[in-house]
């Protein structure tokens, strides 16, 4: 099993929107592609771990189609760009008590420190959500527009891809299980995960 949604965003942001955010926090474009790369699963395992909960789902899919239906990518990452979006707000509610954690663990494996870890999550967050809304809303061919939208289709996807993301394994799969399955004493150890992006990101600049 793979992570469709995320691969498929993360293949959407290729060329001018990643140079766009890496321009904004001041990273090169291997840094860039390599944050965005361990910061999607971060964010869609995230969202499918609230959707398993009790009402999750119900809450998502109402934020989805009320603040997020029909908005363009482009017009999204022009407005995060420019300080809009909200971004931290809505880390808020897709991390809850985990925030904090999920930027330093972010920040841990890809060298960028919590604080731009932090701000490039802030800037993804309106990114990933105007995408979950256009899959499940604006009829672009998937399972969901097909079908008819509902909360529990949205936690199924949701819940597939957070199972797809595990399966990968990598820093993006192994940062998820870190952040998000640990039991919130505040002392993740990210150590084993640092070493693995140490090797992986060491690969990528040969």
């Amino acid at each position: 099993m793979n992570a469709p949604l995320t691969d498929d965003l993360l293949n959407q942001l290729q060329g001018q929107p990643l140079a766009d955010i890496g321009s904004q926090l001041g990273l090169s474009p291997s840094q860039t592609s390599n944050a965005v790369a361990a910061a999607l699963p971060l964010l869609m395992g995230a969202l499918g771990r609230n959707a398993s909960q009790p009402q999750g789902a119900d809450a998502l899919f109402g934020a989805l189609q009320r603040d997020h239906t029909g908005l363009d990518m482009g017009s999204v990452l022009g407005s995060v760009l420019g300080g809009g979006g909200q971004g931290g707000s809505m880390l808020g509610h897709i991390f809850g008590a985990r925030q904090q954690g999920a930027a330093q663990g972010l920040g841990a494996v890809t060298g960028l420190g919590s604080n731009q870890a932090s701000g490039l999550l802030q800037m993804l967050a309106p990114l990933v959500m105007a995408y979950l809304a256009k899959q499940m809303f604006s009829g672009g061919g998937n399972a969901a527009s097909q079908q008819g939208a509902s909360p529990q289709m949205l936690g199924d996807i949701l819940g597939q891809e957070r199972q797809g993301i595990a399966q990968q394994g990598g820093i993006g799969g192994g940062l998820m299980g870190a952040v998000l399955d640990r039991d919130g004493d505040g002392d993740t150890d990210f150590s084993d995960l640092i070493g693995l992006a140490g090797s992986v990101l060491g690969g990528g600049r040969r």
